[in-house]
């Protein structure tokens, strides 16, 4: 990864520089089934944020609406865990709380500065953390739905800033000029052994699917990792559950990414490669690509 191109969340003193021309998103998903699983567990979520301001009487003349020309972008995926009822629900609910917090608490930061910045990845932990307590009380209000969860991986982008908030083994990837950059780490055990250089040999099989940190299940817990960047011309985001991942190494979607014409094609494209090699998993995608407005 190029170390001068990216800043964490703990470089929330940063002021970006304003004056640079906004960054336009075209963004696309496409969730399927796979080839194995009897339902898909998988959702996602593409939205726009503006702030609006509705005039409801008053003596000036001009227009009853005012917008700004700012907008916020919104991109959501979330693959659950429990089983088809509990899997699906819990991931329905993450991504709808997520929506509501977003709604709510960072259309005022539609025009940050640096300070302002390091507040906004503290609302995108607290979103996270509120679809955590949502997903467990739906589970203790519904005995069919106890102990269901969801991995969750959102990003945020308002004019050049990218925000992501990541749990579990969702991925965010970033697609520039020709190279793939991982911006989520896996929370899976098998991942973190093999960071800390201990994982069994023949042991990432069995390990890749216990995942330690993701929304939901029986208690209070998940612990969101929120990193923040600055996105380019050209740039191409990519959000991605494992079911594509599993199937489609960081090669074969940086080829794919690279080839497609749209966001639309490279979602298509995706999914049916994954489908390809054995679809084993549900399959979701979105792909958006950035040009200046």
């Amino acid at each position: 990864m190029v170390a001068t191109a990216y800043a964490s969340d703990s470089d929330s003193s940063r002021t970006w520089d304003l004056s640079e021309p906004v960054l336009t998103p075209t963004a696309r998903g496409r969730t399927d089934r796979g080839k194995v699983r009897e339902e898909n567990e998988d959702h996602y979520v593409i939205a726009e944020l503006a702030k609006t301001l509705r005039v409801t009487q008053t003596s000036l003349p001009g227009p009853a609406v005012l917008r700004s020309e700012v907008r916020g972008h919104l991109f959501v995926v979330a693959d659950g865990m429990g089983g088809h009822a509990g899997g699906a629900e819990a991931a329905r609910i993450a991504a709808r709380t997520v929506e509501s917090c977003v709604l709510n608490s960072l259309k005022w930061f539609l025009k940050m500065r640096g300070s302002e910045g390091g507040e906004l990845t503290e609302k995108l932990r607290e979103a996270v953390e509120e679809a955590d307590a949502r997903v467990i009380d739906a589970g203790h209000e519904n005995p069919r739905l106890y102990g269901m969860g969801t991995t969750l991986t959102l990003a945020f982008v308002v004019n050049r800033e990218l925000y992501v908030a990541h749990a579990g083994d969702t991925r965010c990837y970033l697609y520039r000029e020709g190279k793939l950059h991982r911006l989520t780490k896996d929370h899976t055990l098998a991942a973190e052994l093999k960071r800390q250089g201990a994982l069994p040999e023949g042991g990432e099989g069995k390990l890749r699917n216990v995942v330690y940190n993701a929304v939901g299940g029986t208690t209070p817990g998940v612990r969101p990792e929120v990193t923040r960047s600055h996105l380019e011309q050209g740039d191409q985001l990519l959000l991605c559950s494992d079911g594509l991942t599993d199937m489609l190494d960081d090669g074969a979607i940086a080829g794919l990414l690279a080839e497609a014409a749209s966001p639309d094609e490279a979602c298509a494209a995706l999914v049916a490669a994954a489908n390809e090699r054995g679809g084993r998993d549900n399959i979701t995608a979105v792909v958006a690509g950035f040009s200046e407005a």
